[in-house]
């Protein structure tokens, strides 16, 4: 039978191999409290019993089936896109499912306000049988948000459908992370919210693109890199400075180790920054005579280096690096330059890419952040002694496993803010603090004989 006309809301269900699954994906979608919506199923070449399972469901009303041989999921958004016929159009993937009030609740968001452009939920992680080992929860983004830097979830967000066709729908030159290419296109041009109820769950069962993480962090940084040169974003004048202290780890000098005949890890590290097109100059900046002589030596490499002896008492443990940037912002270059943004670059983190610090200054921009870190999400319990026993930092302990919210660490060593925003505090992370998350090996920070072990493993 054909799907009803004109529905309030199109709800596309996206399969491939999830035959075990669904079922109680399309179950929780027919049986939901509103009723005014159509589905499109869209199979995408399974080779399991999916077929016959979708066929079971030819005879119902709301239901209309599309089968199609690998596309990736951009491309079906798009078909998807094109086929509906609701005022509001949402994506469920097969392995997931919805609390019965889903649709009720965000498509009474959207009739509220017609400048809206999307809503997004809570939701619960689940396993393979679906029982419940999570919760993802969001802020209010009515009243408690105003930095953007966190997406909502790709699926099971209503999108309005006459500002998705407006904004040219879905690039399908990225075959994964639609819900991030989606999010800054629209935070850009329109409001968007949340509704802080789980009204979806998100299966985990080690299939899911979104295991992929170095996939979805590089997607990332090209759907930002697009974003600026689609929409001109200006990008801030930046400069990078690298403070340099000599250190010894387990008797190696640890910035002069040689990583093979012709490259150390300082020299890696220059060769890194240099290759950046967002950075205008770096600067390396030590009390070491040594380093400044084997640094100075790339000066005639790289035509936007600059180096710079700074005071051994500005290299004391207790000191912030604000006199070291103030002492590099006061270099007669760095004046005729007039930069906008500085970052702060650590030589630690040996793993660090030039795109990692591209992404840096895409993220601070987009999102018109005063300050940015790189990070990585931990959700690990931690615990301060008080004088009377460990106690768990942040009233964690009030808060079962699956309720606590991300915690994030700080790693890879970026550290990123605008000019004014440091002058203003004297401090590098200060104002609206943005992120972006670096992959486990750009994380991996050498400060200890172990770590250099680690270190010395991974580049063989």
């Amino acid at each position: 039978m054909l799907p009803n006309k004109n529905p309030l809301i199109t709800v596309y269900v996206t399969n491939y191999n999830y035959g075990r699954f669904i079922v109680a994906c399309i179950e929780s979608l027919l049986h939901q409290t509103c009723q005014d919506f159509e589905v499109i199923i869209i199979d995408d070449g399974s080779t399991d019993n999916s077929k016959e399972i979708i066929e079971s469901y030819r005879h119902v009303e709301k239901v209309s089936i599309i089968y199609q041989q690998n596309k990736g999921l951009n491309i079906t958004n798009n078909i998807a896109m094109r086929a509906a016929q609701g005022k509001y159009i949402m994506r469920l993937d097969a392995d997931d499912f919805l609390e019965p009030n889903a649709l009720e609740l965000m498509s009474s968001k959207l009739e509220q306000d017609d400048k809206l452009g999307l809503v997004f939920p809570d939701y619960y992680y689940v396993d393979r049988d679906g029982n419940r080992i999570g919760e993802e929860k969001r802020h209010n983004f009515d009243e408690n948000v105003s930095l953007y830097d966190q997406p909502a979830h790709g699926a099971c967000t209503m999108i309005r459908l006459e500002y998705l066709r407006k904004l040219g729908g879905y690039n399908e030159s990225f075959t994964c992370q639609d819900g991030y290419d989606l999010w800054i296109k629209f935070i850009t041009h329109y409001p968007v919210s949340n509704i802080r109820i789980p009204l979806f769950s998100y299966r985990q069962h080690g299939n899911n693109l979104t295991s992929n993480e170095l996939r979805i962090l590089s997607t990332r940084q090209k759907i930002k890199d697009l974003h600026i040169e689609t929409f001109g974003v200006e990008l801030p004048t930046t400069i990078a400075i690298i403070p340099l202290r000599r250190t010894l780890i387990a008797g190696v000098d640890w910035l002069l180790f040689s990583i093979n005949k012709d490259e150390t890890v300082l020299s890696r590290l220059l060769q890194t920054v240099a290759a950046s097109k967002k950075v205008e100059k770096f600067i390396v900046t030590t009390s070491d005579i040594e380093l400044i002589q084997y640094c100075r030596k790339f000066e005639t490499v790289f035509s936007n280096l600059l180096v710079v002896e700074r005071p051994s008492a500005f290299e004391e443990l207790h000191e912030t690096l604000s006199k070291t940037i103030h002492l590099v912002l006061n270099q007669q270059e760095i004046i005729d330059l007039n930069p906008t943004a500085i970052l702060t670059i650590a030589a630690d983190f040996p793993f660090l890419t030039t795109e990692i610090i591209d992404d840096a200054i895409n993220t601070l921009s987009i999102f018109q952040a005063d300050s940015l870190l790189s990070v990585r999400p931990d959700n690990r319990m931690y615990y301060q002694h008080t004088g009377h026993g460990m106690q768990p930092l942040l009233d964690q302990y009030k808060f079962t496993k699956l309720e606590r919210e991300a915690l994030y660490s700080g790693m890879g060593g970026i550290v990123a803010a605008t000019v004014d925003s440091f002058k203003k505090s004297d401090r590098m992370v200060a104002g609206k603090v943005g992120h972006i998350v670096v992959d486990q090996k750009a994380a991996l920070g050498v400060f200890s004989p172990f770590d250099l072990e680690v270190f010395k493993a991974l580049i063989q």
